[in-house]
């Protein structure tokens, strides 16, 4: 374990998730409804290791990074956390002139502030969305975007998560029908990966799944059956109807799947059980 997780004494460390549906936790149903996700498995994970962990999740679904920095970051400072996650940008990413340099200055601005505050900070690139019809065409802006984080990482001294170099999330099983959001088996992976960048130790490993045969190398999708290549298009129909359409209406009209929802859990509290689940 490492003795520097938390910049608070023993007993007094606390942990604070910051950005959108990525970290919100869509869509990892929970016990009892609601979303759980990779945060709030993490968080039950750490806490197995410092008993007493204090968690707060202001993550809400939608939102642009400045909303993130503006709203999410000030409340997080105010709670002098000893560890804060921060994702954001995603959802600008996808925008229509959602420019990875500027995100990239925002980004760093509100990792500045939040390290001068004595807090670690944990970062996640984007993944590596190849084999993903319509968003694969994003590669490249999210590729230039995930340079840029490295550097901000490596300047601020964060830690990283690098989700581009884990290839299960290359494949549309590890995704939900909507291709936007993790799978829970997805998000449990993504908690233990965040876990070894952490150093905080655990016995499952997330590079060996149960469903790992499901994850279909991308040259085997490329040589698909005319079969399999007519389901694959039906499947893509049936997403742009049921998924696009909606998303690409909201943008027309000014609207979000945000609007309306507040943070899952907006003050820091201990963790309780159904967390470790």
């Amino acid at each position: 374990m490492d003795d520097n997780l938390f910049s608070q004494p023993p007993g007094e460390a606390s942990f604070v998730a910051i950005g959108d549906s990525f970290t919100e936790g869509l869509n990892d149903a929970a016990p009892g409804g609601g979303y759980r996700g990779w945060a709030d498995r993490l968080a039950g994970l750490i806490a197995a290791e410092h008993p007493g962990l204090r968690y707060a999740n202001l993550a809400v679904r939608g939102k642009l990074i400045r909303q993130i920095v503006a709203e999410q970051v000030p409340a997080a400072l105010a709670m002098s956390p000893g560890l804060v996650s921060l994702a954001a940008g995603g959802n600008d990413i996808i925008r229509p002139g959602g420019d990875p340099d500027t995100l990239a200055e925002i980004f760093d601005g509100a990792v500045a502030r939040l390290r001068a505050s004595g807090c670690r900070v944990l970062m996640f690139t984007g993944a590596d969305l190849v084999g993903f019809p319509v968003m694969r065409l994003l590669r490249g802006r999210i590729a230039a975007y995930n340079m840029h984080l490295r550097s901000i990482a490596d300047a601020r001294g964060c830690d990283l998560v690098d989700l581009w170099s884990m290839r299960f999330l290359r494949d549309l099983s590890a995704w939900s029908p909507d291709r936007l959001h993790l799978t829970s088996q997805s998000h449990q992976r993504l908690a233990l990966r965040a876990c070894e960048v952490l150093g905080v130790p655990v016995t499952e490993n997330w590079r060996i799944s149960p469903a790992d045969d499901d994850f279909r190398p991308l040259a085997a999708a490329n040589r698909m059956s005319r079969g399999h290549w007519l389901t694959a298009r039906r499947d893509d129909a049936r997403w742009a109807r049921e998924y696009l359409a909606p998303w690409v209406n909201r943008r027309l009209h000014g609207t979000s799947s945000g609007d309306g929802v507040t943070a899952k859990r907006p003050a820091l509290t201990p963790v309780s059980p159904p967390i470790l689940m």
